[in-house]
């Protein structure tokens, strides 16, 4: 009889334990995000590992969001990720998309939006692989969910990297366009949204035929959405 009990008992340890577990694991993870709604990151793991592979230590300076102007967070929405407000973190479309170029190219190619690149910046590495992909994914939903869409912007801007080891907004506007981030004007903020994609191969500071026609696309995208009123849509 007290062997049964035994028997019948271990599942429901089990089951106990890996409750208990994902509740742990549960608790980390906003132990890990939630505090960040309200307080400036003072680095980042991209942060961090691009200060070990230079000389000399990066350029970073955070800026709330008062202080940055809006022309750069519609330029940013217009470049990267137009559904910014209407999506919960992914864009299924762009993802299918990104899939079937992967299947016939055999490249892999990402379909990141804003709010899985702060997830990749703050917390994960550069390295393309699925397992980094998956586990982007699982914080990227947390992100979502623990932040309104106006601070998941906010941050974006911060830890951004729009030149070679110039990082945010406020390292970018004082040493690339020589401004203030509060007065970068609408042909500023498209130059450096127009860097994203390899701020260490394209510069803001000096740009290219391609940033200079990548930036005009940028306007242009930023006029069809409404200008900075688009911003009326964040939350």
């Amino acid at each position: 009889m007290s062997r049964a009990k035994s028997r019948s008992s271990r599942p429901n340890w089990l089951l106990r334990a890996s409750g208990l577990g994902l509740l742990a694991f549960i608790c980390l993870t906003v132990a890990l995000i939630l505090p960040w709604r309200w307080t400036a990151l003072p680095t980042t793991a991209f942060m961090v590992r691009e200060n070990r592979l230079r000389d000399q230590p990066i350029a970073h300076r955070w800026v709330d969001w008062p202080g940055i102007s809006p022309n750069l967070a519609v330029a940013v929405i217009a470049s990267e990720d137009q559904k910014f407000f209407q999506h919960s973190g992914f864009d299924w479309g762009s993802i299918q998309s990104s899939l079937e170029e992967n299947r016939r190219s055999g490249r892999f190619r990402g379909a990141s939006t804003i709010s899985q690149q702060v997830a990749k910046n703050v917390y994960l590495w550069p390295e393309q692989s699925w397992i980094r992909k998956g586990v982007e994914a699982y914080l990227t939903a947390w992100i979502e969910l623990l932040w309104p869409k106006r601070r998941i912007l906010e941050v974006y801007l911060n830890v951004a990297e729009f030149g070679a080891g110039v990082f945010g907004v406020g390292a970018a506007a004082d040493r690339l366009i020589g401004k203030p981030p509060a007065e970068l004007t609408a042909y500023d903020a498209a130059v450096l949204a127009a860097v994203l994609p390899s701020p260490k191969r394209m510069s803001a500071a000096r740009p290219s035929e391609y940033v200079t026609r990548r930036a005009a696309e940028i306007m242009a995208s930023v006029e069809q959405l409404g200008g900075i009123t688009y911003l009326r849509g964040d939350s």
